[in-house]
């Protein structure tokens, strides 16, 4: 099935009434300016869509405790659905998911609660759903999802983005090819692309603002590959599915640059039915648990992490609707997760011996939300 970036999102939700879901016995944060949030971090991005949705695009939040709250609305950045930052915590990148035509936007945090816009460049593409700074920190790659395709963007003096330094189209065999997901493996040398549609992870060789490609790894056809996570020793990658509620786990050679499929794991519990569209896949700091979210039946899915082994061993509501993404704060005490269709930010409180998370303890209402950020 063919889908644009704009009709996928109708199909998945974006677009999609933005009740608040009701988290019983717990106070709900409002989404109300306020001057007052309280920065327990660098700062808290939340992204949202804002082409025939009810989002901002990007709001600044402040965090007393657990809980957030809005601070401002930053203007005139529309469609954010994806965040990163320099290294040296002096520019967030965001893309701004227009389609048939996207950018990303660069932005100074000289205050972080005043992100300013410094320049805004084309992705060369449509629908771009996520992006990510190299390891080297001279460019920035993103993903174009209705276009199939991968940009690199070179970052200029004082963190602006520069043209364009390449762009490679994926082709897919069976369906229309939909890059989701674009890094570098842990040595840098190599980036590995997600494509939803190609049911491939692509790894390209890169240098000087070139990518080369390197290895196609073909995963079964209609598995949709979304997001992947390499763990804590960068020897394994955990390849999360979309249209398959499963993750496959890969081996990683660095010094060859290949991923070998070695196993799949189910995301659910066995018997699960319905509509079953895991989102994002993270991994706790001690690399000892992963973390999916599944829209459909609207849980987080815990896994034991071994290397090779990867074992779920808890499912829970996230309190929403739709769990497009999920985030651990800096401290990795609370989830963030962002339900697309009731338009709510939920946290969810982790136990730190476990890793395991407990019931939702709070929401935000945040129309379309799909990411929240901490840099």
């Amino acid at each position: 099935m063919t889908m644009t970036g704009l009709s996928r999102r109708t199909f998945l939700g974006a677009a999609a009434g933005a009740g608040a879901a009701t988290v019983l016995g717990t106070q709900v944060a409002g989404a109300a300016t306020t001057e007052k949030g309280c920065f327990a971090d660098a700062g808290v991005y939340i992204g949202s869509y804002t082409t025939g949705a009810t989002g901002h695009g990007l709001d600044v939040a402040g965090r007393s405790g657990a809980a957030l709250s809005v601070v401002r609305t930053i203007p005139g950045i529309t469609d954010t659905s994806w965040f990163d930052r320099s290294a040296d915590g002096k520019t967030l990148y965001v893309t701004n998911e227009g389609d048939p035509a996207g950018y990303v936007s660069a932005l100074s945090l000289a205050d972080p609660g005043k992100p300013k816009l410094l320049n805004r460049v084309s992705s060369k593409g449509g629908a771009p759903t996520h992006l990510s700074v190299h390891s080297s920190q001279k460019y920035v790659l993103a993903a174009n999802y209705s276009s199939g395709s991968v940009v690199v963007l070179p970052i200029l003096a004082g963190g602006k983005l520069g043209a364009a330094t390449d762009l490679v189209t994926h082709h897919g065999a069976e369906r229309d090819a939909h890059a989701h997901q674009v890094v570098n493996d842990p040595t840098g040398r190599w980036v590995l692309a997600v494509d939803l549609g190609a049911d491939s992870v692509y790894v390209y060789g890169f240098a000087a603002g070139k990518l080369s490609l390197h290895q196609q790894l073909k995963l079964p056809s209609g598995a949709g590959p979304r997001h992947l996570a390499f763990d804590r020793t960068g020897k394994f990658a955990y390849i999360l599915q979309e249209l398959r509620p499963e993750v496959t786990v890969a081996s990683w050679d660095a010094a060859a640059g290949k991923l070998k499929a070695l196993s799949v794991v189910p995301a659910v519990p066995a018997g699960s039915t319905g509509e079953l569209y895991p989102g994002e896949i993270i991994l706790s700091r001690d690399g000892k648990f992963a973390y999916a979210t599944v829209r459909g039946p609207n849980t987080l899915a815990t896994f034991a992490v071994s290397g090779a082994t990867l074992e779920l061993v808890s499912t829970v509501p996230t309190g929403g609707n739709w769990p497009r993404h999920v985030t651990l704060d800096p401290g990795e005490n609370w989830f963030y997760v962002s339900n697309q269709r009731s338009g709510t930010v939920t946290w969810l409180p982790r136990d730190a011996a476990t890793g395991l998370p407990g019931a939702p303890a709070g929401q935000l209402a945040i129309g379309s939300v799909n990411s929240v950020y901490f840099a």
